[in-house]
């Protein structure tokens, strides 16, 4: 699978597939017209999401490999790397996907708001499971899409289209809070693995080598995308994996303010901050009064 195809435009992705361009911007792509092949890589340059109802070999995603099972969903954000190791065997794809450029969504609601959907930024390894309705559901939205895609191109057209999509990643925003909620004991399990990782972080060298910690580092060591984390952290919280972050280190900061031992500037070197000034107005800015005021509270 070393060889990488590059799709940069709807119709080359259509011709790959054999399917029909019916919109330059935009496709609903139905798999099983697709001739038989082997896996490859694949870079995309439009947003991408794979309804695949084939188990094909192991799905590559960047630099990890992913089991890619059946009746799951995988989103992709233009310039992301994806691909099937099928190991050297073909096989004929099947399922659907629905393209997009960003082109498309310039200037709509969907185009202001398509970052809030967090989940383009997920790993393969946290795709949306579908349960059979769920299924049938994003399946009658890409029937919506296709079916306006069928019509002469008019004034209404575009609005339409992008409505469905952005109808459809609602959808696909309940089906993961459901996913979440259905996975409760695994979330824990992280939860409680991010927190015994944060505590050790402050309790070693790492503030003074890495410096404060971060969302992505936190991520990384859970290995989880950085994004899926921030959502898991923020659904079972209710707060963003920064303020979490943040609300622990002013913690930390309280007890080590009264180590009259310490000056307040190397108490700020010790937690990670390059410049003392910058603890000290996350500090008066979360607790009310600044690291000196609170020491004299003592």
């Amino acid at each position: 699978m070393e060889k990488m195809l590059r799709f940069n435009t709807i119709s080359d992705y259509n011709a790959f597939n054999n399917n029909a361009t019916k919109h330059p911007l935009v496709s609903v792509v139905d798999f099983t017209k697709a001739a038989p092949r082997q896996g490859h890589k694949m870079y995309f340059g439009f947003y991408t999401i794979f309804l695949k109802d084939v188990k094909c070999g192991d799905m590559m995603y960047g630099r990890h490999t992913y089991d890619y099972q059946e009746g799951t969903l995988v989103f992709m954000a233009p310039g992301q790397v994806a691909g099937v190791n099928s190991n050297g065997e073909f096989y004929q794809p099947k399922g659907h996907g629905l393209v997009f450029h960003a082109d498309l969504i310039h200037g709509t609601s969907l185009g202001k708001r398509i970052a809030d959907y967090s989940f383009f930024g997920y790993q393969s390894n946290e795709a949306l499971h579908l349960s059979e309705k769920e299924r049938n559901t994003i399946l009658d939205c890409l029937n919506k899409i296709d079916d306006e895609l069928e019509q002469s191109i008019d004034k209404h057209s575009k609005r339409l289209i992008v409505a469905n999509i952005e109808l459809l990643l609602e959808y696909c925003v309940r089906f993961y809070e459901r996913q979440f909620i259905t996975r409760d004991h695994v979330n824990l399990g992280m939860l409680e693995k991010f927190e015994e990782i944060l505590n050790n972080y402050f309790e070693t060298d790492k503030p003074q080598t890495i410096g404060l910690p971060s969302v992505a580092y936190f991520a990384e060591e859970l290995h989880l995308s950085a994004n899926y984390f921030g959502d898991l952290v923020k659904k079972e919280t209710g707060k963003t994996a920064s303020e979490y972050i943040q609300s622990k280190l002013i913690d930390i900061a309280k007890e080590r303010i009264f180590d009259t031992d310490k000056t307040v500037s190397q108490i700020a070197y010790d937690l990670g901050f390059k410049y003392p000034q910058h603890f000290a107005r996350l500090f008066k800015q979360k607790v009310g009064k600044s690291p000196l005021e609170y020491r004299s509270l003592n």
